[in-house]
Protein backbone atom coordinates (compact mmCIF):
# COMPACT_ATOMS: atom_id res chain seq x y z
CA UNK A 1 0.00 0.00 0.00
CA UNK A 2 2.77 2.22 0.53
CA UNK A 3 4.52 1.48 -2.66
CA UNK A 4 1.23 2.72 -4.13
CA UNK A 5 0.98 5.85 -2.47
CA UNK A 6 3.97 6.69 -3.21
CA UNK A 7 3.67 6.00 -6.80
CA UNK A 8 0.32 7.89 -7.22
CA UNK A 9 2.17 11.11 -5.65
CA UNK A 10 5.36 10.56 -7.88
CA UNK A 11 2.70 10.54 -11.15
CA UNK A 12 0.46 13.73 -9.39
CA UNK A 13 3.68 15.48 -8.56
CA UNK A 14 5.15 15.11 -11.80
CA UNK A 15 1.74 15.56 -13.62
CA UNK A 16 1.67 18.98 -11.68
CA UNK A 17 5.13 19.83 -12.70
CA UNK A 18 5.26 19.20 -16.27
CA UNK A 19 1.37 21.78 -16.53
CA UNK A 20 3.46 24.48 -14.94
CA UNK A 21 6.50 24.04 -16.93
CA UNK A 22 4.57 24.43 -20.31
CA UNK A 23 2.60 27.13 -18.50
CA UNK A 24 5.73 28.90 -17.83
CA UNK A 25 7.53 28.29 -20.74
CA UNK A 26 5.19 28.91 -23.21
CA UNK A 27 5.05 32.87 -23.47
CA UNK A 28 8.75 32.92 -23.83
CA UNK A 29 8.19 30.06 -26.96
CA UNK A 30 5.37 32.13 -28.29
CA UNK A 31 7.95 35.07 -28.47
CA UNK A 32 11.04 33.10 -30.00
CA UNK A 33 8.56 31.17 -32.48
CA UNK A 34 6.92 34.55 -33.22
CA UNK A 35 9.82 36.65 -34.24
CA UNK A 36 10.30 34.14 -37.31
CA UNK A 37 6.70 34.74 -38.56
CA UNK A 38 5.59 37.41 -40.95
CA UNK A 39 3.02 39.67 -39.68
CA UNK A 40 0.03 37.90 -41.58
CA UNK A 41 1.20 34.85 -39.73
CA UNK A 42 1.72 36.53 -36.57
CA UNK A 43 -1.78 37.38 -36.06
CA UNK A 44 -3.41 34.68 -38.18
CA UNK A 45 -6.20 32.67 -35.99
CA UNK A 46 -6.06 29.60 -35.40
CA UNK A 47 -2.53 30.18 -34.51
CA UNK A 48 0.48 28.51 -36.11
CA UNK A 49 1.82 27.09 -33.28
CA UNK A 50 5.23 26.65 -35.30
CA UNK A 51 6.75 28.58 -38.22
CA UNK A 52 6.34 26.67 -41.44
CA UNK A 53 7.80 29.64 -43.30
CA UNK A 54 10.28 31.07 -41.33
CA UNK A 55 11.82 34.71 -42.26
CA UNK A 56 14.50 36.29 -40.42
CA UNK A 57 13.06 39.67 -41.89
CA UNK A 58 12.52 40.64 -38.41
CA UNK A 59 15.26 40.94 -36.87
CA UNK A 60 16.32 42.43 -40.12
CA UNK A 61 14.45 45.65 -39.27
CA UNK A 62 16.05 45.74 -35.74
CA UNK A 63 19.39 46.05 -36.99
CA UNK A 64 19.72 49.69 -37.34
CA UNK A 65 22.09 51.97 -35.63
CA UNK A 66 19.57 53.14 -33.03
CA UNK A 67 18.99 49.75 -31.83
CA UNK A 68 22.34 48.61 -31.81
CA UNK A 69 22.93 51.55 -29.60
CA UNK A 70 20.23 50.48 -27.46
CA UNK A 71 21.35 47.37 -27.32
CA UNK A 72 24.61 48.61 -26.16
CA UNK A 73 23.70 50.94 -23.55
CA UNK A 74 21.58 47.66 -22.13
CA UNK A 75 24.71 45.50 -21.83
CA UNK A 76 26.78 48.15 -20.72
CA UNK A 77 24.80 49.18 -18.00
CA UNK A 78 24.13 46.00 -16.95
CA UNK A 79 27.38 45.00 -16.70
CA UNK A 80 28.75 47.59 -15.07
CA UNK A 81 26.14 47.92 -12.30
CA UNK A 82 26.29 43.99 -11.89
CA UNK A 83 30.63 44.24 -11.34
CA UNK A 84 29.81 47.85 -9.07
CA UNK A 85 27.22 45.91 -6.92
CA UNK A 86 29.12 42.84 -6.53
CA UNK A 87 32.38 44.51 -5.11
CA UNK A 88 30.86 46.93 -3.00
CA UNK A 89 28.28 44.47 -1.46
CA UNK A 90 30.94 41.90 -1.35
CA UNK A 91 33.60 44.36 0.62
CA UNK A 92 30.64 45.98 3.11
CA UNK A 93 28.82 42.96 3.88
CA UNK A 94 32.27 41.85 4.72
CA UNK A 95 32.72 45.02 6.87
CA UNK A 96 29.54 44.54 8.58
CA UNK A 97 30.02 40.67 9.17
CA UNK A 98 33.73 40.42 10.57
CA UNK A 99 34.56 43.84 11.56
CA UNK A 100 34.14 45.21 15.12
CA UNK A 101 33.27 48.87 14.85
CA UNK A 102 30.96 51.93 16.78
CA UNK A 103 27.42 51.95 15.15
CA UNK A 104 28.08 48.78 13.38
CA UNK A 105 24.72 47.63 14.38
CA UNK A 106 22.46 50.54 13.31
CA UNK A 107 24.21 51.10 10.13
CA UNK A 108 23.41 47.74 9.50
CA UNK A 109 19.75 48.43 10.18
CA UNK A 110 19.71 50.96 8.80
CA UNK A 111 20.17 49.01 5.18
CA UNK A 112 17.53 46.43 6.49
CA UNK A 113 14.98 49.37 6.27
CA UNK A 114 15.92 50.51 3.22
CA UNK A 115 15.26 47.33 2.04
CA UNK A 116 11.41 48.01 2.75
CA UNK A 117 11.20 51.02 1.02
CA UNK A 118 10.37 50.51 -3.05
CA UNK A 119 12.55 53.10 -5.78
CA UNK A 120 9.22 55.61 -5.75
CA UNK A 121 9.89 57.06 -2.53
CA UNK A 122 12.95 58.33 -3.32
CA UNK A 123 12.86 58.57 -6.82
CA UNK A 124 12.20 62.68 -6.77
CA UNK A 125 15.18 63.08 -4.21
CA UNK A 126 17.15 61.20 -6.36
CA UNK A 127 16.07 62.80 -9.53
CA UNK A 128 16.40 66.34 -8.05
CA UNK A 129 20.28 65.16 -6.84
CA UNK A 130 20.95 63.69 -10.02
CA UNK A 131 19.70 66.57 -12.22
CA UNK A 132 22.33 69.11 -9.41
CA UNK A 133 25.42 66.48 -10.45
CA UNK A 134 24.67 67.31 -13.91
CA UNK A 135 24.30 63.76 -14.44
CA UNK A 136 20.80 63.09 -16.22
CA UNK A 137 20.97 61.66 -19.59
CA UNK A 138 24.10 60.00 -18.68
CA UNK A 139 25.54 56.14 -18.09
CA UNK A 140 26.50 57.52 -14.63
CA UNK A 141 22.36 58.42 -13.91
CA UNK A 142 21.85 54.50 -14.73
CA UNK A 143 24.56 53.55 -13.09
CA UNK A 144 25.25 55.05 -9.48
CA UNK A 145 22.27 54.94 -8.40
CA UNK A 146 22.17 51.11 -7.88
CA UNK A 147 25.65 51.03 -6.17
CA UNK A 148 25.36 50.23 -2.89
CA UNK A 149 22.03 48.32 -3.18
CA UNK A 150 20.97 47.03 0.71
CA UNK A 151 19.62 43.90 -0.62
CA UNK A 152 22.99 42.82 -1.88
CA UNK A 153 24.75 44.17 1.19
CA UNK A 154 22.39 42.21 3.26
CA UNK A 155 22.93 39.18 1.11
CA UNK A 156 26.76 39.08 1.19
CA UNK A 157 27.09 40.11 4.81
CA UNK A 158 25.09 36.57 5.70
CA UNK A 159 27.56 34.74 3.50
CA UNK A 160 30.46 36.27 5.37
CA UNK A 161 29.55 34.76 8.33
CA UNK A 162 30.06 31.36 7.09
CA UNK A 163 34.14 32.59 7.21
CA UNK A 164 35.87 30.79 9.92
CA UNK A 165 37.17 33.69 12.23
CA UNK A 166 40.23 30.96 12.49
CA UNK A 167 41.28 31.91 8.79
CA UNK A 168 40.81 35.54 9.36
CA UNK A 169 43.44 35.45 12.61
CA UNK A 170 45.69 33.39 11.08
CA UNK A 171 45.98 35.74 8.20
CA UNK A 172 46.62 38.68 10.47
CA UNK A 173 49.27 35.97 12.59
CA UNK A 174 50.85 36.33 9.27
CA UNK A 175 51.11 39.55 8.22
CA UNK A 176 48.29 39.30 5.33
CA UNK A 177 46.97 42.96 4.82
CA UNK A 178 43.03 43.16 4.60
CA UNK A 179 42.91 43.61 0.76
CA UNK A 180 44.92 40.26 0.56
CA UNK A 181 43.01 38.49 3.04
CA UNK A 182 40.04 39.58 1.54
CA UNK A 183 41.05 38.49 -1.83
CA UNK A 184 43.00 35.28 -1.02
CA UNK A 185 40.87 33.82 1.59
CA UNK A 186 36.93 35.85 1.69
CA UNK A 187 36.25 36.08 -1.54
CA UNK A 188 36.83 32.49 -2.20
CA UNK A 189 34.51 31.42 0.26
CA UNK A 190 31.57 34.14 -0.78
CA UNK A 191 31.90 33.28 -4.33
CA UNK A 192 28.50 31.47 -4.29
CA UNK A 193 26.70 34.58 -3.40
CA UNK A 194 28.95 36.48 -5.39
CA UNK A 195 27.56 34.64 -8.27
CA UNK A 196 24.06 34.72 -6.67
CA UNK A 197 24.32 38.90 -6.78
CA UNK A 198 25.66 39.03 -9.79
CA UNK A 199 22.17 36.99 -11.10
CA UNK A 200 20.10 39.29 -9.60
CA UNK A 201 22.13 42.44 -10.49
CA UNK A 202 22.15 41.92 -13.77
CA UNK A 203 18.15 40.99 -14.46
CA UNK A 204 17.40 44.08 -12.11
CA UNK A 205 19.13 46.30 -13.96
CA UNK A 206 18.29 45.49 -17.51
CA UNK A 207 14.85 45.61 -16.64
CA UNK A 208 14.53 48.61 -14.65
CA UNK A 209 12.49 50.19 -17.35
CA UNK A 210 11.03 53.42 -14.75
CA UNK A 211 14.54 54.34 -13.75
CA UNK A 212 15.93 54.18 -17.25
CA UNK A 213 12.32 56.07 -18.34
CA UNK A 214 12.91 59.13 -16.19
CA UNK A 215 16.87 59.43 -16.08
CA UNK A 216 17.22 59.83 -19.72
CA UNK A 217 15.96 62.04 -22.84
CA UNK A 218 17.50 61.32 -25.95
CA UNK A 219 17.08 58.55 -27.91
CA UNK A 220 20.46 57.64 -28.23
CA UNK A 221 20.79 57.10 -24.06
CA UNK A 222 18.15 54.85 -24.03
CA UNK A 223 17.88 50.96 -23.06
CA UNK A 224 17.03 48.38 -25.12
CA UNK A 225 13.35 47.68 -23.15
CA UNK A 226 12.98 51.72 -22.93
CA UNK A 227 13.55 51.70 -27.21
CA UNK A 228 11.57 48.62 -27.76
CA UNK A 229 8.46 50.03 -25.46
CA UNK A 230 9.03 53.21 -27.91
CA UNK A 231 9.13 51.48 -30.78
CA UNK A 232 5.78 49.92 -30.16
CA UNK A 233 3.78 52.85 -29.48
CA UNK A 234 5.21 54.46 -32.95
CA UNK A 235 3.15 54.35 -35.98
CA UNK A 236 5.43 52.29 -37.99
CA UNK A 237 5.72 49.20 -35.47
CA UNK A 238 2.89 49.01 -33.75
CA UNK A 239 0.89 46.52 -35.32
CA UNK A 240 4.20 44.89 -36.30
CA UNK A 241 3.96 41.94 -33.81
CA UNK A 242 6.57 40.00 -35.48
CA UNK A 243 9.40 42.68 -35.03
CA UNK A 244 7.85 43.09 -31.68
CA UNK A 245 8.81 39.70 -30.72
CA UNK A 246 12.29 40.05 -32.26
CA UNK A 247 12.97 42.44 -29.93
CA UNK A 248 11.63 40.93 -27.12
CA UNK A 249 13.82 37.63 -28.22
CA UNK A 250 16.75 39.68 -28.00
CA UNK A 251 16.01 41.42 -25.07
CA UNK A 252 15.76 38.41 -22.97
CA UNK A 253 18.30 36.60 -24.21
CA UNK A 254 20.88 38.08 -22.48
CA UNK A 255 19.56 37.23 -18.76
CA UNK A 256 19.27 33.67 -20.11
CA UNK A 257 22.60 33.47 -21.07
CA UNK A 258 24.04 35.28 -17.83
CA UNK A 259 21.42 32.87 -15.35
CA UNK A 260 23.21 29.86 -17.09
CA UNK A 261 26.35 31.09 -16.89
CA UNK A 262 25.76 31.21 -12.84
CA UNK A 263 23.05 28.93 -12.51
CA UNK A 264 25.70 26.83 -10.06
CA UNK A 265 26.40 29.62 -7.53
CA UNK A 266 22.76 30.66 -7.58
CA UNK A 267 21.47 27.62 -6.78
CA UNK A 268 23.95 27.21 -3.97
CA UNK A 269 23.58 30.92 -3.37
CA UNK A 270 20.19 30.82 -2.30
CA UNK A 271 20.48 27.37 -0.07
CA UNK A 272 23.65 28.63 1.60
CA UNK A 273 22.86 32.15 1.95
CA UNK A 274 18.87 31.50 3.82
CA UNK A 275 20.42 29.93 6.75
CA UNK A 276 23.85 31.83 7.15
CA UNK A 277 23.81 34.35 10.18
Amino acid sequence: MEFKKFGLYNIISFTLLAFLTIFFIFPFYWIATGAFKVQDVAIAIPPEWFPMSPTLDNFKSLLVPLTARWFFNSVFVSVVTTILVCTTASLAGYALAKKRFPGAGLLFAVFIAAMALPKQVILIPLLQLITDLKLMDTYRALILPAVGWPFGIFLMKQFSHSVPDSLLESADIDGCGEIKKFVNIVLPIVKPGIGALAIFTFISSWNDYFSQLVFTNSETMKTLPLGLASMAQSAEFSLNYGVLMAGALLASLPMIIVFLMFQSFFAQGITVGAVKG
